[in-house]
């Protein structure tokens, strides 16, 4: 006796009931459904035949404009989502359209794309979870091939991107980072206000920036009023040329990297060599670099004693030391005036300490202090590119590097999208 559907005994699904259930396959209707086994150990999979639904309307993929005619059927093998835990592919029987316009054209359907092996929302899905796991994982997670992850990942960014907006941009950060050993290196450019990645090319010199430039148009290159930058002779130089209504902004965390490199360091060095007799007073100043590179602040108490310590002992050491922390002072300054008396002291007070590479160093900076002193009127720095930068590492880490640039580059857009 066949018992009544009630709430514990609910009626069968029909087919088109469960094919509304499980995909929303529009335009087409469930038929055969079927298992097939796998190779080792996968599970066995699912297959879902997909026939065309009768008097459905057709659209060819070419222009988007519905035809009647249809040219052909072929079967095409798409994997779709898992169902509880197991793989699904789906047999789908496609037309190819006789389009009058556009001759023999695959017909266009909103789940699937026109060479697709997979459904859009797999693809969707795909693409959701490599933004915070490594493809590979990815790709063990859907058993798919590493390569076909890869390129899903790739499609969707390209699609959702798109060409970075350039309109309306005034000023610009812009810095170096390690793509790879060997000096090999890639620029990023940056609208610091919003903190989005604009531009990333491989290169550092200034015809591989150049096409940035030649992206924003001669309207957007006398728009620009600021650029803020390392030291990078390459990098003012183009601004200058491309953008003329550009100020030039050197900023202060490079400004004392460099005199940590080039001050700092070689005094170190040469005041180790000149105590080459004195074993015990040269290894305590060899093992001080990053005791008198470290900001103050940062400094354990009992490292400040052994600071302490060390200048009284060397005037050279010394010497630099206090310089380098009255250099950072320089960025503190609002007004122009101001800063320029401040620098004339510190000049001064370089010149004067006869050390040879200090001397060198001020001299250097001399010839660039306009653009240390143009931070009064536009106080950037780039301390948003460097943690920019940390991140980049984490996902070339992540990832165990790339051997594609312009999908490395677009996962860097898609991390640093901007604030609105």
């Amino acid at each position: 006796m066949k018992k009544e559907p009630t709430a514990d005994n609910p009626p069968p699904l029909t087919r088109a009931q469960l094919a509304q259930l499980l995909g929303e396959w529009k335009g087409y209707e469930l038929g055969t459904i079927g298992r097939r086994p796998q190779e080792g150990d996968a599970p066995e999979e699912v297959w879902l035949e997909l026939r065309p639904s009768p008097g459905r309307a057709k659209v060819c993929s070419g222009c988007l404009q519905p035809v009647d005619a249809v040219h052909d059927t072929e079967e095409r093998w798409v994997r779709d989502l898992p169902l509880l835990g197991t793989p699904v592919v789906l047999l789908v029987h496609r037309c190819r359209l006789a389009c009058p316009r556009c001759g023999p054209k695959v017909e266009h359907l909103d789940w699937l794309g026109r060479h697709q092996r997979v459904t859009r929302r797999l693809a969707e899905s795909v693409a959701r979870l490599a933004r915070v796991l490594p493809l590979k994982h990815v790709a063990e997670h859907f058993r798919l091939h590493w390569t076909t992850v890869k390129e899903i990942d790739k499609r969707c960014l390209q699609e959702t991107l798109g060409a970075p907006d350039l309109g309306g941009l005034e000023v610009i950060a812009m810095d170096e980072f390690a793509i790879q050993k060997g000096h090999r290196y890639a620029t990023i450019v940056v609208e610091p206000r919003r903190g989005q990645v604009l531009w990333v090319c491989r290169g550092r010199g200034r015809e591989d920036l150049r096409p940035f430039f030649e992206a924003l148009g001669e309207e957007g290159r006398s728009r620009i009023k600021a650029a803020v930058m390392d030291m990078s002779e390459a990098f003012s130089e183009e601004v200058r040329h491309q953008c003329p209504n550009a100020e030039i902004v050197y900023d202060l965390f490079h400004v004392v990297v460099k005199y940590g490199r080039e001050v700092v360091d070689r005094v170190r060095v040469d005041e180790a060599n000149r105590l080459a007799a004195d074993k015990p007073a040269r290894s305590v100043v060899k093992g001080s670099r990053w005791l008198l590179l470290r900001n103050r602040e940062n400094i354990d108490p009992g490292d400040r004693v052994r600071l302490a310590e060390l200048l009284r002992a060397n005037r050279a050491l010394a010497a630099v030391y206090v310089l380098k922390d009255d250099l950072k002072q320089l960025w503190q300054y609002k007004y122009e005036a101001s800063a320029r008396k401040f620098w004339e002291g510190w000049y001064r007070r370089a010149m004067r300490s006869r050390i040879a590479p200090l001397k060198k160093f001020a001299q250097n900076l001399k010839g660039k202090l306009d653009g240390v002193l143009s931070h009064c009127r536009w106080p950037l720095h780039t301390s948003l590119l460097e943690g920019i930068n940390n991140k980049i590492k984490v996902i070339k880490r992540t990832a165990y590097g790339f051997r594609d640039d312009e999908y490395f580059f677009l996962k860097i857009r898609q991390a640093f999208p901007g604030s609105p």
